[in-house]
């Protein structure tokens, strides 16, 4: 098996896994790092979403071999704030987003990727950006809301 170096939340990792084991499953299986769930598995639930070099994506249909032992900087909910000082993650406690919470960790990262790249998104903005996440809850109205307020704290 070949061996892959990842630059994880400002980390190195060294990982032995096959080249077509998503990044997900070394997230979690080999890394230990489990906020980072699994929903899907094809990319279209957003819950296992992480930072490549800033923008969001998602580790669940990524294969390691097309990341690794190159220049990209992974960060995963783990590593966008130790403490929950983040101003998303503080904003979702103040909205009390979640209900099952579930999907909370791809949407949170999904969220902090939008306001990476526009500090004051507008409603539809942030509906478009967060409209890859899904939430069998349906606190959609409570996941925009606490964005629009994350924006006002950055």
């Amino acid at each position: 098996m070949p061996q892959y170096s990842l630059y994880i939340n400002e980390k190195e990792h060294q990982v032995d896994v096959a080249a077509d084991t998503p990044v997900l499953w070394v997230l979690r299986d080999h890394l230990n790092m489990v906020g980072t769930k699994y929903g899907c598995g094809i990319g279209q639930c957003g819950a296992c979403t992480i930072h490549l070099n800033g923008n969001a994506v998602r580790s669940c249909s990524l294969p390691v071999s097309a990341i690794a032992n190159a220049s990209m900087k992974i960060t995963t909910i783990e590593g966008l704030s130790e403490s929950g000082e983040h101003p998303v993650q503080q904003a979702w406690i103040e909205v009390d987003v979640p209900q099952c919470g579930y999907c909370q960790a791809g949407q949170i990262m999904s969220a902090a990727a939008l306001l990476n790249r526009n500090a004051n998104p507008s409603e539809d903005e942030i509906k478009n950006a967060m409209s890859g996440n899904l939430c069998r809850c349906g606190t959609y109205t409570r996941i925009n809301k606490a964005v629009a307020l994350a924006a006002t704290k950055k």
